[in-house]
Parts: C-alpha cells; sequence; structure tokens
C-alpha cells in the first residue's frame, strides 16, 4: 500500500482468531477497532503479524473481504488463537494462546514510512506482554508526527499484564480507554486509593498528562471525561446481547472516528454508544454496521 498522504489511523497489535462457541471469528482488539473506523470511511491500517500457516492467509483474506488495509508480516510463529467462553449474560472469558505471532510484530521500514504518515494509533497493553511487539508499538509512536493523537486501550487479561507496561502506556498516550474493572485494578497496581470511578478517572488524567479519558461500564453506561472539563454520560442501551465481544473496541473505533470527523464530545459518544449497543446483537467483533448508522458520520 502506497503512504503518500498523512492521513492514515493505525491500530497496531493483536490480529487473531476468536475461537467462539459458534464457531471461529476475527478478532483483536486494535484489528477491531481498525475495522470500525474503516466503516465510517476513514483511512485506516490494521498492523500486526500472522504466521506462515492456513490461520494466518484467512486472517489475511477476511480483511481484503473486509476491505482493510493490512500491514501484517508474516513471521516464523504461529498465527494467534483465544478460546473464547460465554458466560450467561454473553459476558467473554479468554484462554489466550502465548508464544504467537502478533508476540512477534517487527519494526520495518514499510511500519516506520506508515508511522510518518499516520494522524492517530491505537496500540494496548495486551500486545505488549512481549518485548518484541512493545519495542515495536514504541518505535512505531516516536515515528509518529509529534501532533499524531495517541490511544491506549488498556486491556487486561489474565496474567499477561504488569505496572511498568501500564505506566508507560499511558504516558505516551493522548486518550485512555479503560472499563469499570480494569481501572479498579490499575488503581491498585499503582498504589492509587480507589473511592469512586470519577475521582480515580481525573487522577489518572492529572498523573500521566492523559487529555481524555474514555470509561465504559458495561450495563451501567459509559464516561467521557475531558481536561478541559468536558464530561459526557450515556446510558448503555437495553438490546438482545449475542456477546459482548469486541463492542468496547467498537466504541473506540466509532468515537475517534467522529473525532476525527469534526463532532465535539457528546456527539461522539453517542455514536460510539450506538455502534457498541449494535455490534452486542452481533456474533463476533466486526460485523458489518447498518446503513443508518454510518450515515450518522
Amino acid at each position: 500500500m502506497s503512504q503518500s498522504q498523512e492521513n492514515y489511523i493505525v491500530g497496531i497489535g493483536e490480529a487473531l482468531w476468536d475461537m467462539l462457541p459458534e464457531g471461529r471469528k476475527i478478532g483483536g482488539a486494535p484489528a477491531n477497532f481498525t475495522y470500525h473506523v474503516s466503516q465510517f470511511g476513514l483511512d485506516a491500517v490494521a498492523v500486526s503479524a500472522v504466521g506462515d500457516d492456513a490461520l494466518g492467509e484467512e486472517i489475511r483474506q477476511t480483511f481484503a473481504e473486509k476491505e482493510l488495509q493490512i500491514q501484517i508480516a508474516t513471521v516464523p510463529y504461529p498465527t494467534g488463537t483465544v478460546e473464547v467462553t460465554l458466560d450467561g449474560k454473553g459476558i467473554p472469558h479468554y484462554d489466550i494462546c502465548e508464544g504467537v505471532a502478533w508476540d512477534n510484530i517487527p519494526f520495518t521500514a514499510e511500519l516506520e514510512a506508515l508511522a510518518h504518515n499516520t494522524i492517530a494509533v491505537c496500540y494496548g497493553t495486551l500486545a505488549q506482554r512481549n518485548s518484541v511487539s512493545r519495542q515495536t508499538i514504541e518505535s512505531f509512536i516516536e515515528a509518529m508526527p509529534a501532533e499524531g493523537i495517541k490511544i491506549c486501550d488498556i486491556n487486561l487479561r489474565g496474567t499477561f499484564y504488569n505496572k511498568e507496561v501500564i505506566e508507560s502506556s499511558m504516558r505516551k498516550c493522548d486518550i485512555l480507554k479503560i472499563n469499570d474493572e480494569e481501572i479498579v485494578e490499575v488503581c491498585r497496581l499503582l498504589g492509587i486509593e480507589f473511592t469512586a470511578q470519577r475521582r480515580a478517572a481525573l487522577c489518572l488524567m492529572e498523573r500521566y498528562e492523559i487529555d481524555m479519558l474514555i470509561l465504559t461500564c458495561g450495563t451501567e453506561g459509559s464516561y467521557i471525561f475531558c481536561m478541559d472539563g468536558t464530561e459526557s454520560f450515556r446510558p448503555t442501551p437495553k438490546v438482545a446481547v449475542a456477546d459482548t465481544v469486541g463492542a468496547g473496541d467498537s466504541f473506540t473505533g466509532a468515537f475517534i472516528a467522529a473525532l476525527l470527523m469534526g463532532k465535539e464530545v457528546k456527539k461522539a459518544h453517542a455514536l460510539a454508544v450506538e455502534v457498541s449497543a449494535y455490534v452486542c446483537t452481533q456474533n463476533g467483533a466486526m460485523p458489518e454496521l447498518p446503513e443508518k448508522i454510518i450515515d450518522k458520520l
């Protein structure tokens, strides 16, 4: 792909297969984010790595079918998979395989060129469990224009996180996405007394100089806190939940797409809530959004 214009929105990190009860679905938080940004017509690129195997080739083919731009390296490790089980409320629980391709994303000249032309990047903590991908993510951020927006998605999975990675990730970001369970655990790791969600959010923003914090609370709604004092709360719509896999990633993708297209925070928040609610009614993390939602931008 060509990088002749400086307007790419990148999701960098894990691209994998969610092994769901009803079958295999493509996933990975950064890939999910990128897909949902792309549905609103923006130039989004998924960056990851797959193995030289059938599952890796199928990831490439699936992204091609979804018309999603990719920079996905082939590395001598198996393509990532996650065994996903759903509880009675459709809430997923993950068993994530280790030593896989997305743990070993190389920082190439092509990737550096993409970074030079990136206006926003979304990265998470899960893909930084291995030093190779962690260094690639750090190098990508360093190669971006100074004014580029850095979005950190805290995704605490199993034992694949630590204080060092979380702090480093938050120091680099302009926008932090975190959920109600993660903010409690992050405060515990960082020695911050947790008394209330809003207080904890503002404390993290001040300590790590974060411009905006997205706090999602499942059925209890979601909040946006901004350093300029802007705040937004929206309740979660009641829908028939198929599963919640990728719902948070779709929220982030829609929110960032709306901001980049000039929408103010509260309107971007409203769109993000609607997109996330729709994704919950579908199986898997990458359903096609209906035109009535896309047309709102």
